[in-house]
């Protein structure tokens, strides 16, 4: 892509200020193809949407509801996901493959509707299939309504930062070549923002990208983290940053000089331009705290630049970010974000009728078919699980086979506690732990149960922290804690009156997170680890919510145009 059509796509994003009225629209067209993009001083086809890297922005009021026309003219199989959009009643085009739709095939076209609701903030869009999310993601925007201000100062302008990988290679032959030998997936060779790595990385200077600012004004930044793999910690230099919403749910704002942000999370973030006229970095690096994981170590960055006349320096300085494995600097920021009751879409529940402990475990499986060739922990294949199970990906999407009473897809009777009990963080575990089962395993809740899910982390093979996302749902997250949950005491901790309400939760290394819902969204709705190498190894389940009693409870019929298996 050149340099110049680049720097007009930065213009266009930077200097347009946002109205509610003109920049918002009902129908979007979605067309999936390959492009050739240059970075890292090399080219490659990569796939996009209408050409685009990131894709395009959905600009939307809370509780509209848009289509999208999804057009598959690439090479590969595809869905696409809008997450954290709740899709009431409609899990049909939700879009995580084969688990609420087959994939749309190439040459094929699917409409998919965006049912909107409560969300309002920063939210965003990507594939759900294989590891195409690498470069088909974009966001989306939810302007509160007409007549309904922010819960904040009206901010100058908005600004999209999201932050992503990027790898030399096909990412699609680094996944099949992972899935092939067992072995952990190649890392990437750069984060990026907004699509580019920044100064610090070969041939990318130019396009590094920048925007300006004007001294004493409000910036909305539009965060979101679009990497496949790593949680990042981000900071701009001589700057503090206030969040004001997460996953698309206003919070008590909450200033730091640095913030933590997972895969699959969004952010409303106000940057104040209050330091001398000057050029700044905004930049990010990987929080990573696998002993022995092998991860990306760039550093990414994007230039802020303020408007006036001065000298600006020639490199500006990097911001003091945390150490890639200080856990306490993630946690210090994680358990310190606060929801905003009076903006809070719904009460915290405290009746809970289903409650779940599920561990979130790494692990082995045997080398396959007698084969001696695999390059996992001493030559097996990695796996991921929930409660011992490592989710088994069927050939038809659960949906469908829930909706018609196709038997033999599902199997109910997810485990509601861990069927082994044991030390879950302790430094030695016995082998024998390693190995989980294969199944498609699914939840079943009725409708309006109040559940409880407590995802306990732990050591096997090794421990490391999980961003858990559901679809569907948000939920409110009522408590963090290090080493094992302790059921008679750490509920006596619990946060029921502020809670952050999100839609994914960072469950910190050889710890817990608990979180609450209330299930009131018929269907099927996908949970999995955002870490997308644990997602394709099984970390994930399904929660089928039956319907209620009346009509405005009943899961939708599907649209004509699913997509065939």
């Amino acid at each position: 892509m050149s340099c110049s059509k680049n720097i007009f796509l930065q213009i266009l994003w930077c200097f347009s200020l946002i109205t509610l009225s003109s920049q918002t629209q009902s129908h979007y067209t979605f067309e999936v193809r390959e492009a050739q993009y240059t970075r890292l001083c090399s080219t490659k086809s990569i796939l996009t949407v209408n050409g685009n890297f990131p894709g395009p922005t959905i600009r939307v009021n809370r509780g509209d509801t848009i289509y999208v026309d999804v057009y598959n003219k690439g090479n590969s199989n595809i869905t696409l996901h809008w997450h954290g959009v709740k899709q009431p009643r409609n899990p049909w085009t939700d879009g995580p493959s084969y688990i609420t739709q087959c994939p749309i095939q190439p040459g094929m076209k699917f409409r998919q509707t965006l049912i909107f609701s409560f969300e309002e903030g920063t939210i965003w869009w990507h594939a759900h299939s294989e590891w195409l999310r690498a470069t088909v993601y974009g966001a989306i925007y939810v302007y509160p309504t007409k007549t309904t201000p922010y819960p904040f100062p009206q901010p100058d302008a908005e600004i999209p930062i999201i932050f992503g990988e990027w790898w030399i290679n096909d990412v699609n032959e680094v996944f099949r070549q992972s899935s092939e030998t067992g072995a952990a997936p190649n890392i990437s060779d750069a984060l990026t923002i907004n699509g580019q790595p920044g100064d610090l990385l070969p041939c990318s200077i130019p396009e590094t990208f920048k925007f300006n600012v004007e001294q004493g004004r409000t910036y909305h930044l539009r965060v979101i983290n679009a990497a496949l793999n790593l949680i990042l910690f981000f900071s701009v230099s001589q700057h503090n940053l206030t969040v004001v919403g997460s996953d698309a749910v206003y919070t008590t704002p909450l200033t730091r000089d640095y913030i933590c942000i997972s895969p699959g999370q969004a952010m409303d973030v106000l940057l104040h331009a209050n330091q001398e006229p000057g050029h700044y970095y905004l930049a990010a690096r990987a929080y990573s705290t696998g002993v022995g994981v092998a991860f990306d170590n760039t550093t990414t960055t994007a230039r802020i630049e303020y408007s006036g006349n001065y000298t600006p320096p020639s490199s500006p300085s990097l911001p003091n970010l945390p150490d890639f494995n200080d856990t306490q600097a993630a946690l210090d920021f994680i358990t310190n974000l606060r929801g905003l009751p009076e903006r809070s879409p719904s009460p915290v529940p405290t009746n809970i009728t289903t409650q779940i402990v599920t561990t979130i475990s790494v692990n082995t499986l045997p080398c396959p078919n007698g084969r001696n060739d695999c390059q996992g922990l001493n030559g097996t294949i990695f796996s991921a699980s929930m409660n011992n199970i490592s989710f088994q990906t069927p050939d038809i999407d659960i949906l469908k086979a829930y909706y018609y009473h196709i038997n033999g897809i599902y199997e109910p009777g997810f485990p509601r506690f861990p069927p082994f009990t044991f030390n879950f963080t302790a430094d030695l575990l016995p082998i024998t732990l390693n190995t989980p089962t294969k199944e498609t395993r699914v939840n079943v809740l009725n409708y309006g149960a109040t559940v409880e899910i407590v995802f306990q982390g732990t050591n096997v093979v090794g421990g490391i922290d999980h961003p858990i996302h559901l679809h569907g749902y948000s939920f409110h997250v009522v408590g963090y804690g290090l080493g094992n949950f302790n059921q008679s005491q750490d509920p006596l901790n619990f946060n029921l009156v502020d809670p952050p309400y999100l839609n994914t939760v960072i469950v910190p290394i050889n710890g817990w997170a608990a979180i609450r819902f209330v299930a009131v969204n018929p269907g099927v709705w996908f949970m999995h680890c955002h870490l997308e190498r644990h997602q394709s190894w099984g970390m994930q389940t399904v929660f089928i919510v039956k319907n209620g009693n009346s009509s405005s409870q009943m899961l939708s019929p599907p649209p004509p145009d699913m997509p065939p298996c």
